[in-house]
């Protein structure tokens, strides 16, 4: 895919209006105001109200944006790349009968991956309204690829090119993810699904490099999936703050021109940190879920009993799923 159109779905999905579920949760702002730490420190030398509102509200994003980052997206990258690698094996030959009766063994092999990625990121999501908000979230992006992204019916009566197999094989794979969600055989959590909606659309995850002529290097591009993500999620906090009538809509608009541009991409240097080499050639090293299989944990207040044995639980899960 072109880069003209990954900016154009970049732009669709930053959407404000999009029905994502994101107004089903506050990301823990909400507890955090309610329970009194929603202030400045006192080594604070601005003495305008605006300003330590400001100040908080950045402060307990950057903390958000750092915990979500380091446990989301390295699911999320796996099940974009377990969908992306599905979506590489169709070469048009499936036939229409074998994506509807689902006997292709790839997508099997996907649902099968994306499956046990769901599985281990619940296990390690250890307070409850963060579970129960993020499947309520995940199973809404799946909605929206199928009634608002999929590509309409409508364009084969007006003379375009009918459905090809590739997108009726991906509508199926979510369709059948959407399914097994309603059935609750799996939990549908909000980065896998993510990562699901956004290779569909064919949003890219990998690698990008632009080569600058002048300097005689080759800059790292944030992989846009990731970064978009990260945005969504520093949006909502912002929203959620307005709700909660701690920051104007005005202020919350400042903020997001010229504060969470640098935070985003602070979370993604920090996932693919780079280095310089004679060259002057950027060498990002890929984050993944295999690698960082123990994110920073935040759980919300009182959800601290039982950590330490999930983490144990997490770390046999872990080691079954490589010997398997």
């Amino acid at each position: 895919m072109d880069v003209a159109t990954e900016s154009y779905i970049m732009l669709l999905l930053a959407d404000g209006n999009l029905p994502t579920g994101s107004f089903v949760t506050s990301s823990g702002l909400e507890s955090y105001i309610k329970h009194g730490f929603f202030r400045t420190s006192s080594n604070t030398s601005d003495s305008s109200s605006a300003a330590r509102s400001n100040q908080a509200i950045i402060d307990f994003m950057q903390n958000n944006l750092n915990a979500y980052a380091h446990s989301a997206l390295p699911f999320m990258s796996d099940a974009h790349t377990a969908v992306s690698e599905y979506r590489a094996t169709l070469d048009g030959s499936c036939s229409k009968n074998d994506i509807a009766i689902g006997s292709n063994e790839a997508s099997g092999f996907a649902l099968k991956r994306l499956e046990s990625l769901d599985n281990l990121y619940h296990s390690m999501t250890m307070n409850d309204v963060t579970r129960r908000a993020s499947k309520a979230q995940g199973v809404a992006l799946l909605t929206l690829f199928s009634k608002g992204l999929s590509k309409p019916a409508l364009v084969s009566t007006l003379g375009g090119d009918d459905l090809g197999s590739t997108e009726e094989a991906l509508s199926h794979i979510v369709d059948s993810l959407k399914l097994r969600i309603r059935r609750e055989d799996i939990h549908g959590h909000l980065p896998i699904c993510w990562g699901v909606m956004t290779a569909a659309l064919g949003l890219g995850l990998g690698m990008k490099f632009r080569s600058v002529p002048l300097a005689k290097a080759k800059i790292y591009l944030p992989e846009r999936s990731q970064y978009l993500h990260l945005f969504l999620q520093a949006r909502s906090l912002l929203s959620a703050s307005i709700r909660l009538n701690t920051l104007g809509p005005y202020a919350a608009q400042q903020l997001l021109l010229h504060v969470v541009k640098g935070i985003v991409e602070e979370q993604i240097k920090r996932l693919y940190p780079g280095k310089i080499c004679c060259n002057r050639t950027v060498i990002p090293q890929r984050a993944h879920a295999r690698t960082c299989m123990f994110p920073i944990f935040s759980p919300t207040l009182g959800d601290g009993t039982g950590a330490e044995h999930r983490i144990v639980h997490i770390q046999r899960h872990h080691e079954a799923e490589m010997v398997a």
